[in-house]
């Protein structure tokens, strides 16, 4: 079980220490201290450390930590890059609960940095002092009050709201922060730096606890400990907090930027996406998207399939928020009969009074139209939010506007949320903002925010049914003592006889070692499939290994020969157990892969899609962490691109999917039952057949790597 820190005394310390406190203006230790002593409202104990001056702003100043009349809470070190571990054994030494370390120059500048890091780690470790940062703009507390960062912005966080921000990088977080300017209320932000101790997954943690919070942000350039941001984003879903990610890191460029930014791994973006996706973490690809995303959540919590109504004065806005939101597989609202009948009454005949609401131009010469109709919508109760599509700043008639939004706002349950087209912005917009009814960017901004919203509602709906798992690392299932893995599974045929024993179907087959013992095999008159088995060659038919097709006798012999002449070619160290000739499977299916691999991060996940020899080139593939439950393992076929072929294309009969879910939980068995030996599994390719057939799934090639086996020998080919 993951145990985390209590940050209390950091969120809300009694004492602050400024350790390389200053009087030089724009200094990091005078803006850190002045944040302290003049932004804050924090009535606790201050002490400022700097042994070249004996007061600062009439403070008296210690020479050092060691000197401090008590221990504080929480030391702020702003000294130069040298000094940090000085101060920082200090600190340990005095018995500071927490060091924030705002000094940059460590694990971002290469190994001379990394080794000094790896320092830090060890003493707090040793100590039980918790270290943030090195390499951040340090904490800000804004519900509370209490600056503890060296930010020249920290005296206009004003706006404050049940949002918690926890970042790595600073700039970004920043960026969050100052959503605020838009009416998005933030209670707090942690910037982690290079996170040698305390990390995002720390400030998640405590996010979950404070009832003051709603909604968590969070901004990963890296992922340090993947088993307790799981721990942390499991304590989320069970309090129903929704989090909101960015992870950078998406492209090469990505990737090679937050190596030099935070010396962090980046990680897999496929595996993080599927582990986000399954844990109900909501991810975003842009900055502004995380606060729509999580003001909306913010402001109310989705149903499983939110019905949206859209409603405004422009017919060609309406029509194209319609457009949108149609093409985002989003669900318009059908509007309740008395709905359209009180519509009708208010509006012109020439309005349009079903769903999307076009009030026309009639509002700006009668404004009380629009709040009387908007009060109708946003009351119909097959209505879960209304999308209001401003196009243009028309002054004094759009202010008018947009505070009849906010006053309907304040009078139903159910979100109002505008969307300012214009580029032009006077007191109307601004009076959305005082409303803390924060627009997104655009129309398609919007309405991304809303898919975003309405996943969540399904996400959350399908975990309350307890349609969802907890993955591998956080619950360890011990498994059925029947699949337990005894012996070795290092070539093929190996691993498929155990694979046949815990209940998947595999053709059979026949090992030969000899030309005569083939010949053997090739006189039962069936079509055979002939490949090498060998331990050393994970992917056989790229080496010539495998020959179909083979048809007696005389023809089994040729296709040894030729095999073991290729695989004598390609690879003439491979140690070689034979030829094995299996029966072919009728090709009457579609040929899909399942793998298994253990992420250093997350534990093992399930990768499933369409096989073959071109599974690359397709890249037809989705994953999950281990275990799955049914329900996942349905919504994972039907999430693939192949999902049509698999029901049936151009008239061919639909393949055995149920089958085949099957097969997806029984691997999802096996692994659970073996999750200390197992390493990866290369199901590819798993034929599925059409429904009804005798033999509708069958694994036609099968590589297992356990633990302890030679890494270099097979790789499997979703990383």
């Amino acid at each position: 079980m993951t145990v985390f820190p209590d940050l209390q005394r950091l969120v809300r310390p009694d004492s602050i220490a400024v350790v390389g406190a200053s009087d030089t203006a724009g200094s990091i230790g005078r803006r850190t201290l002045d944040n302290v002593t003049k932004h804050s409202d924090f009535s606790g104990e201050i002490y400022l450390v700097n042994a070249r001056r004996e007061a600062i702003d009439g403070r008296i100043c210690y020479p050092d930590v060691t000197s401090l009349p008590a221990a504080p809470d929480v030391a702020l070190v702003a000294v130069p890059a040298r000094a940090v571990m000085d101060s920082l054994h200090q600190c340990a030494d005095r018995g500071v609960k927490f060091a924030v370390i705002l000094t940059s120059g460590f694990g971002e500048l290469g190994e001379d940095g990394l080794k000094v890091q790896r320092q830090m780690t060890e003493l707090a470790n040793a100590s039980g002092m918790r270290i943030y940062g090195p390499n951040c703009p340090g904490f800000t507390n804004m519900v509370d009050r209490i600056g503890m960062t060296f930010s020249p912005a920290f005296a206009d966080d004003t706006n404050i709201g049940p949002i918690g921000i926890a970042t790595q990088g600073g700039g970004l977080g920043r960026n969050l922060v100052q959503a605020g300017e838009r009416g998005v209320g933030v209670a707090m932000w942690a910037s982690l730096g290079n996170a040698v101790d305390l990390d995002v997954a720390d400030f998640i943690h405590y996010l979950v606890g404070d009832d003051r919070i709603k909604v968590i942000c969070t901004l990963l350039e890296g992922i340090n400990d993947g088993a307790r941001l799981l721990a942390a984003f499991d304590e989320a879903a069970q309090a129903g907090k929704p989090v909101v990610t960015l992870k950078v890191g998406h492209s090469p460029y990505g990737v090679a930027a937050v190596r030099s930014h935070t010396a962090a791994l980046a990680g897999a973006a496929e595996v993080n996406s599927a582990v986000f996706e399954q844990m109900g973490v909501i991810e975003v690809d842009d900055t502004d998207e995380i606060m729509d995303v999580a003001w909306l959540l913010a402001r109310a919590m989705p149903p499983a399939r939110p019905r949206i109504a859209v409603f405004g004065g422009s017919g060609g806005a309406v029509a194209l928020t319609a457009d949108h939101i149609g093409a985002a597989g989003l669900e318009l609202a059908e509007l309740d009969e008395k709905t359209v009948a009180e519509l009708t009454e208010i509006l012109p005949a020439y309005a349009a009074v079903r769903n999307p609401v076009d009030t026309t131009a009639t509002t700006i010469s009668d404004p009380s139209l629009l709040e009387r109709s908007l009060e109708v919508v946003a009351n119909d109760p097959n209505v879960d939010i209304v999308l209001l599509p401003i196009p243009i700043d028309y002054g004094a008639h759009s202010a008018a506007s947009t505070a009849a939004f906010a006053r309907i706002q304040q009078q139903v349950d159910i979100p109002l949320l505008p969307i300012w087209m214009s580029d032009r912005r006077g007191p109307a917009w601004q009076t959305l903002v005082s409303a803390g009814m924060s627009s997104p960017r655009s129309l398609s901004k919007a309405v991304l925010t809303v898919r975003r919203w309405a996943w969540f509602g399904g996400w959350r709906a399908a975990y309350d049914a307890g349609r969802s798992t907890r993955p591998l690392l956080l619950s360890r299932p011990s498994g059925t003592a029947a699949l337990r893995l005894s012996g070795d599974v290092s070539n093929e045929l190996a691993a498929k006889d155990w694979l046949r024993q815990c209940g998947i179907d595999v053709p059979r087959s026949s090992l030969t070692r000899t030309d005569a013992e083939a010949a053997a095999v090739g006189a039962s008159g069936e079509r055979l499939v002939a490949k090498v088995v060998s331990a050393d060659i994970a992917h056989k038919s790229d080496v010539g290994g495998v020959v179909t097709g083979v048809h007696g006798p005389d023809d089994a012999v040729l296709a040894r020969t030729h095999i073991l002449d290729a695989v004598s070619s390609h690879h003439p160290d491979a140690r070689i157990d034979g030829v094995a000739f299996e029966e072919m499977i009728p090709d009457d299916g579609t040929d899909m892969i399942v793998g298994v691999h253990c992420d250093p991060g997350f534990g093992h996940m399930l990768t499933v899609g369409i096989g073959g020899l071109h599974v690359e080139t397709l890249n037809d593939v989705r994953r999950a962490l281990l275990p799955i439950s049914e329900s996942q393992a349905h919504r994972l076929v039907r999430s693939l691109r192949s999902w049509e072929i698999l029901q049936g294309a151009r008239g061919e009969e639909p393949r055995d999917v149920d089958g085949f879910v099957r097969l997806l939980l029984k691997v999802s068995d096996i692994v659970a039952a073996n999750v200390d030996r197992i390493e990866e599994i290369d199901l590819n390719p798993v034929r599925v057949r059409p429904t009804g057939s005798r033999r509708p799934v069958t694994v036609l090639d099968a590589l297992i790597i356990t633990t302890g086996r030679p890494a270099e020998r097979a790789r499997n080919v979703h990383p």
